[in-house]
């Protein structure tokens, strides 16, 4: 496995700008991007003083539109511009540009010569914006014509699968120089695992000119370098990670990797959307992951591809934690009980009562989610009735566990009314939605609350969603879904450990055994 690079790609306008960028990141970046197709025209003129300025290695590139820049200048003007960046090249080479950045198609002897000629390595880079590229390696060999340059494929994945090909087509590079990418929303894995991929580099974005490069969906360098500690990555990492469609906001990989760094391990933990449940299976067994999280909508699809799960799994029907052991992958559900755990704090804390036995709960969906809630509430004596708007849906889960059903209208008031101590909402309606409660971010906007009602929604960003706001305006008390996701992740946090324990030696298995206890104490649960 190569030691890969994290290149920062500058997209200012002026050189001032891209320096400034420079000096907030430098700490967490090998490299930088001088991407000269960003800045204005008169600063275009500047470019040879850049490197000189940044005291970093830097690539020298003049991206055209049609491979996803700016450049609309014609060929020639581009030449002349590339030419007037690499003349003049100082005896001290830090003062020269490091990488010059020339696509598959643009052929200038004099300029190939000149990089040449004053140490500058030349990226043979070639890009398809719009699709996949099937035969990776092969259009590797392709650009590698000499022994000079350093081949590049960035592609646009239309889905998981793609990027699962580029990491089963990575693994023929043996002893050689490339850069490879997925970009768009699939394509953050191939960022993270670069070094896995023998990449190179991996190129990111500052987080203050993120918008600029928006479609290449980039990861800022400090995040890459600290929360996804991109440069301890290596033959013995364990990898870990979170799946779900479209997976926009999730707080996982900063919670699991905290707590992983905070315990020493080599592992890492990722987020990898899917629009499926056997992509995202397919990915994790190319890549070799030791086990990962299932989120919305692949609680219940991902089952099918299974070896076993657990008891719990099986009484719900809906799995949110897979782990690897040997060859086999074993479904679990952390959800249960982790939103036992948070409901009875949230009820206590609220009422000070220290069960809710016999109280008359309304569950709102009838999803993946739901299903593990209801399971908690059986677990905990409550009396529960599902709204769905499917009401087929919501009569079949709510009869797997005894309790009432209805259907999600304006017509289900009085419903909600006989099931009103405490209303938990499973949708995700109001995620990552801070606008005021409306029929398309509130499942139940027909309902006025009374202000008695204890309201949990298992959603937790934003803090308060127009469901929570709502009901806080109407008096009642509220909790959003973080701390079911703090002790849900515990338990995944522990299954995760565990799998440590299948090539630990017996000697150090206390060692694991005083980590799980960390964990829970550092959730002040006791055991």
């Amino acid at each position: 496995m190569s030691k890969s690079l994290i290149c920062l790609c500058l997209t200012g306008q002026t050189l001032e700008e891209d320096l400034e960028i420079v000096e907030k990141y430098r700490q967490y970046i090998d490299l930088v991007e001088l991407r000269v197709d960003f800045l204005l025209e008169d600063e275009r003129l500047r470019v040879r003083e850049f490197p000189a300025l940044v005291r970093i290695p830097c690539i020298l590139t003049i991206r055209r539109v049609c491979d996803g820049g700016k450049y609309e200048e014609g060929e020639g003007s581009r030449t002349t511009l590339f030419a007037r960046a690499l003349a003049f090249a100082d005896s001290d080479s830090r003062k020269n540009f490091a990488y010059v950045d020339f696509e598959e198609d643009f052929r200038v002897p004099s300029l190939e010569d000149a990089a040449l000629a004053f140490g500058t390595k030349i990226i043979r880079s070639f890009h398809d914006m719009k699709n996949p590229i099937k035969n990776i390696s092969e259009k590797i060999n392709q650009l590698r014509l000499t022994g000079y340059e350093i081949p590049k494929v960035a592609f646009m994945p239309h889905g998981l699968e793609d990027v699962t090909n580029l990491f089963a087509e990575a693994s023929k590079f043996h002893g050689t120089e490339q850069i490879v990418c997925a970009m768009g929303e699939f394509g953050l894995p191939s960022r993270i695992f670069a070094p896995i991929l023998n990449s190179y580099l991996s190129y990111t974005s500052p987080a203050e000119l993120s918008t600029n490069l928006l479609e290449l969906g980039h990861c800022d360098p400090k995040t890459l370098d600290t929360m996804y500690r991109f440069h301890s990555i290596g033959s013995s990492t364990r990898i870990f990670g979170i799946t779900g469609y479209p997976l926009k906001v999730t707080s996982s990989p900063k919670l699991h990797n905290g707590q992983q760094k905070n315990l020493m391990i080599d592992s890492i933990y990722i987020p990898f959307r899917s629009q499926s449940a056997k992509e995202a299976f397919d990915f994790a067994k190319t890549v070799g992951f030791f086990g990962y999280s299932v989120t919305i909508p692949h609680k219940e699809e991902i089952i099918s591809y299974l070896t076993d799960v657990d008891e719990k799994v099986k009484e719900i029907g809906a799995c949110n934690t897979v782990i690897r052991e040997g060859n086999n992958w074993i479904g679990h559900n952390t959800d249960c009980t982790g939103f036992a755990t948070a409901l009875l704090e949230f009820v206590k804390k609220s009422t000070g009562e220290q069960s809710i036995q016999g109280k008359k709960v309304s569950v709102i969906g009838a999803g993946g989610a739901s299903r593990a809630i209801l399971y908690a509430l059986k677990t905990l004596g409550a009396d529960g009735c599902v709204l769905n708007r499917t009401i087929m849906k919501a009569q079949k889960i709510a009869e797997k566990f005894g309790f009432s059903w209805g259907g999600l209208s304006a017509e289900s008031v009085s419903k909600i009314n006989e099931y009103s101590d405490i209303i938990v909402q499973t949708t995700s309606k109001g995620m990552g939605d801070s606008n005021p409660s409306d029929e398309l971010n509130d499942p139940i906007w027909f309902y006025e609350f009374s202000g008695k009602e204890l309201v949990y929604d298992i959603i937790y960003e934003p803090e308060e969603t127009p469901l929570l706001k709502r009901a806080k305006d109407s008096g009642c008390k509220i909790c959003n879904g973080w701390t079911m996701l703090q002790y849900q992740a515990l338990e995944q946090m522990e299954l995760f450990l565990k799998s440590y324990t299948d090539s630990t030696p017996q000697r150090d298995r206390t060692a694991i055994i005083r980590m799980t206890n960390f964990l829970r104490n550092s959730y002040g649960i006791n055991q």
